[in-house]
């Protein structure tokens, strides 16, 4: 385990991450998200974290590691066509992860989605925290508006509009 991956996990507590995105910055990313949902059939769902634990981070768990885990157990994985998609981001590290469900990943190359990461990691490392969620639900909703369509223009919403803070 690297001393500085260690260090840097010490400096994004719980405590900080709410600092960070107080309640009104939580309301304003609901409200992106459930106004993104309304323009196309896809699920989003957006996670932060301040930093892994101790085990975690002894065993090196990655990003993408994390974010699965996430995606799992915030079952994004269980809507109705498969089109759910999370925004994890790791403070800590400025990592951004998208995973996104079968019926959707099907349809958006690799390269779309790791291009939404690189652009909000960009105003991570800026300290534009808010920015950088905000860039991504509007990136992956013109994706998922290019490969999810609404359908019949009914409006269903499967998955919590509110973002989730993982607390260690």
């Amino acid at each position: 385990m690297a001393l500085q991956r260690l260090f840097r996990h010490t400096l994004y507590p719980t405590a900080r991450v709410h600092m960070l995105f107080p309640r009104q910055a939580m309301q304003v990313i609901a409200n992106a998200i459930h106004a993104a949902e309304g323009r196309h059939g896809g699920e989003i769902r957006v996670a932060i974290e301040g930093a892994l634990d101790w085990p975690e981070l002894w065993r090196g768990v990655t990003p993408r590691q994390q974010a699965i885990a996430l995606f799992s157990s915030l079952r994004v994985w269980d809507t109705e066509r498969n089109d759910g998609v999370l925004i994890y981001l790791l403070l800590a590290e400025h990592a951004v992860e998208i995973v996104a469900d079968r019926g959707i990943a099907a349809r958006v190359a690799p390269e779309s989605w790791q291009a939404v990461c690189r652009g909000m990691e960009r105003h991570l490392r800026q300290s534009r925290h808010l920015d950088a969620i905000l860039q991504g639900v509007d990136d992956v909703s013109k994706l998922l508006a290019e490969h999810a369509p609404a359908r019949d223009g009914a409006q269903r919403n499967e998955l919590s509009d509110w973002p989730v803070v993982v607390k260690r």
